[in-house]
């Protein structure tokens, strides 16, 4: 495999850690051009500094005196603002990570897709937000995307992965499968959701992720935002979308084809594994997850998803027969209620409630999917403004429990 130059977008949350572990493991075959963050001055520069980037970017314009101060003597380029993080997203490299969480990285991520020759996209928001209009830029641009999110790398690489790639066919498959470990309240009492606190809901049981990602795996929002995903990444009806609980996360994704056989993928539940997939792309290198010992796990074991628990699923199933246009409504709406709960305004069980009210009251469910970036980001501000008077109005009543900082 020849050298390539990378830039993460997103270089200070889960996955950029995780993709900077393996540039750091491989640095005969990665090197970094250009990392971002959003407001973390001092870890970008850390970061930036350790990985000997050519060039760093803070997402905050009002931080940008502080960056350049953080890397004083390094050599590192300094900027900062939304232009300046399109502009890192277009500078000529071979991959681009696209690792920024939620709708923030919709822009900068479209940049990328339209000026770079490989995208590796682990923000689903993007997708789900503005899913056909992206994948037609995707196509336009003749881009090479591929999928970080680890069910969905599992689903490209059951399909058959480079080959596939190089000649889709889905003649032969009769649905895809995502897994979920069911998140730390599959076996909690439905009584006791609505006293559950953001610290619990943060401590995910087998992933190591972030707050507004960990809160998603708690509700299920996350697998709801990956069957959408799902629907745009590989061109295929909703009917044929499945989701199945596997506590132990071992198998992260199924194709079941026509013929009745079945192609899992596994491994460890470690972001590094489908991480190095897109990075080395089309080859495999190796990564520092654990080895996986069937024999010792004894077992692995599944459920149906229990949608009367986890409404964000039948939510999901409502949104992938729209016309589009509610699935950024609803992420907008869920993005603003994860940080009212984890501020403590709001209880658990308010986040899906506040989804689904927010896409009735804006008649999101008949809203035609935006035809570009101001439409998509039109639809957002929109979610987040019914969802702020839906929050207050479940907040007046609700009981504060904890809060915790939102990652």
């Amino acid at each position: 495999m020849t050298h390539r130059r990378i830039t993460i977008l997103g270089a200070t949350g889960s996955v950029g850690g995780s993709t900077l572990d393996l540039v750091g493991g491989h640095e005969d075959r990665f090197s970094i051009d250009t990392l971002t963050a959003h407001r973390d001055v001092g870890g970008l520069a850390g970061l930036a500094r350790k990985y000997r980037a050519r060039h760093a970017v803070i997402a905050d314009a009002s931080l940008k005196e502080d960056l350049v101060a953080a890397l004083a003597g390094s050599g590192i380029t300094a900027e900062a603002g939304p232009e300046a993080l399109c502009e890192a997203a277009m500078r000529p490299v071979d991959l681009v990570m696209a690792a920024i969480v939620g709708v923030a990285g919709l822009a900068p991520t479209l940049a990328a897709v339209r000026s770079q020759p490989v995208v590796a996209l682990a923000n689903k928001e993007t997708l789900v937000c503005a899913g056909a209009f992206f994948m037609n830029e995707v196509a336009r641009s003749g881009t090479l995307l591929l999928p970080v999110d680890s069910e969905h790398s599992a689903l490209l690489q059951a399909l058959g992965g480079p080959a596939f790639m190089e000649k889709p066919d889905f003649t032969a498959v009769e649905e895809l499968v995502i897994t979920g470990s069911g998140g730390p309240f599959r076996t909690l009492p439905e009584d006791d959701l609505e006293r559950v606190t953001p610290q619990q809901a943060v401590a995910h049981p087998v992933w190591s992720m972030g707050s507004k990602i960990s809160v998603d795996s708690a509700t299920l929002m996350n697998k709801a935002l990956e069957l959408i995903e799902a629907k745009h990444l590989f061109s295929i009806h909703d009917a044929r979308l499945k989701v199945l609980i596997h506590p132990q996360s071992i198998i992260h994704g199924l194709v079941r084809f026509k013929d009745g056989s079945v192609v899992a993928q596994m491994a460890q539940p470690d972001m590094r594994v489908p991480i190095a997939m897109a990075l080395a792309w089309p080859e495999r290198i190796m990564t520092r997850a654990a080895t996986l010992d069937l024999a010792e796990l004894a077992s692995l074991t599944f459920e149906r998803p229990d949608e009367a628990r986890f409404p964000a699923l039948r939510l999901a199933r409502e949104l992938l027969s729209a016309p589009g246009g509610g699935a950024a409504i609803a992420n907008a709406a869920n993005e603003y209620a994860v940080d009212a709960f984890l501020a403590g305004r709001i209880r658990f069980t308010d986040i899906v409630r506040i989804c689904e009210e927010t896409l009735l009251d804006a008649d999101g469910f008949s809203r035609p999917a935006p035809a570009n970036l101001e439409e998509a980001l039109s639809l957002d501000a929109e979610g987040r403004r019914i969802a702020a008077v839906r929050a207050s109005q479940s907040g007046s009543g609700a009981h504060v429990v904890g809060r915790v900082r939102s990652a």
